[in-house]
C-alpha cells in the first residue's frame, strides 16, 4: 500500500494534505474565491472563452453566443506552489477543484 505525505498540526495530529490537480472552468463562475484564500498564489483569473475550447463547451441552450460580458474563469497558475491546505475547494460554491496525495517517496 502507498504511503502518501503526511504533516503535523501545530498540536501533533497528523493529516495528508491533498494538492490541487484540476478545475472544472465549465462550472466556474470566477467568483475569486479560491484566489482570496489561497495563501500561494496558486490561481489566475483568465478569459472564460479562452480557457474553453469551443469543442470542450457544451452550448446546448446557445447561452454562450451572445456573451459580451467577457466572462471570466479561474485557472491554475502555478500547482508546483499548491500546499495541500484546500482551502479552495472549501470556499469554492461549485465545487470546481479536484485534489489528490502526493506518495512520499
Amino acid at each position: 500500500m502507498a504511503e502518501f505525505v503526511t504533516g503535523v498540526t501545530f498540536g501533533g495530529s497528523e493529516w495528508t494534505p491533498a494538492y490541487v490537480t484540476d478545475i472544472n472552468q465549465k462550472t466556474c463562475i470566477g467568483c475569486g474565491r479560491c484566489f482570496k484564500v489561497c495563501p500561494r498564489d496558486v490561481f489566475d483569473l483568465v478569459d472564460k472563452a479562452e480557457a474553453l475550447d469551443a469543442e470542450d463547451f457544451d452550448d446546448d441552450y446557445g447561452d454562450f453566443e451572445d456573451d459580451d460580458d467577457n466572462s471570466m474563469v479561474m485557472s491554475i497558475k502555478n500547482s508546483l506552489d499548491c500546499i495541500g491546505c484546500e482551502a479552495c475547494s472549501k470556499v469554492c460554491p461549485k465545487a470546481c477543484f479536484t485534489h489528490t496525495h502526493k506518495i512520499a517517496a
